[in-house]
């Protein structure tokens, strides 16, 4: 067992799209592709990225995160590790997203679609949160969108759309990088 201050936080973004963006149900598509990883639950991961980031031991927990603002957006990874593995978790990370640029599986996205919409119906579970959806979609769109409408919008989303979202916000884009933890063994990202 790794001692708290042995680990790494590290985050990692890069500038997304606003809730009004024609690419906001791509990058919640590509949140979901890439998904998230804890080993406190076992070795078992849904995504191809989560799959190796296990396999390899190379974190201790991943995850990615996307958050939408009235006019930018901020998509990224979080992941916990040990100095020894940082720079590898990083690299593998970052190859996975840049990947998307070229080549993105209908299986994979066919995947994602229904996490993605289970998702949205299981935040729909209480009276406050019902309450806040709708105060967003008024907020961003002007009216209640229903989940149909929500769910004709992610089914029209196609592995191109996805590829040009990815060349467009990732490929040869700068991103921002925090991290704590011993940091000795982090590469410049320059």
């Amino acid at each position: 067992s790794v001692a708290q201050d042995e680990t790494i936080q590290l985050a990692l973004a890069f500038e997304g799209v606003s809730w009004a963006s024609e690419f906001s149900f791509c990058m919640m598509l590509i949140q979901t592709m890439m998904g998230r990883w804890d080993r406190a639950h076992g070795r078992a991961a849904a995504s191809p990225l989560c799959r190796d980031l296990s396999e390899n031991e190379l974190c201790n927990s991943f995850s990615m995160f996307n958050t939408f603002y009235k006019d930018t957006g901020l998509i990224g990874m979080y992941l916990v590790t040990q100095p020894e593995t940082i720079n590898k978790a990083v690299e593998l990370s970052l190859k996975h997203i840049l990947d998307l640029c070229n080549h993105v599986s209908e299986d994979e996205l066919s995947r994602a679609k229904i996490q993605l919409k289970a998702s949205m119906l299981m935040q729909l579970d209480s009276f406050s949160s019902i309450c806040e959806d709708v105060g967003r979609h008024m907020l961003v769109y002007g009216r209640r969108i229903t989940p149909a409408e929500l769910f004709a919008r992610i089914d029209g989303v196609s592995t191109m759309d996805v590829k040009n979202c990815a060349n467009l916000y990732f490929n040869d884009e700068d991103y921002a990088l925090s991290a704590l933890g011993p940091l000795d063994d982090l590469a410049s990202y320059d």
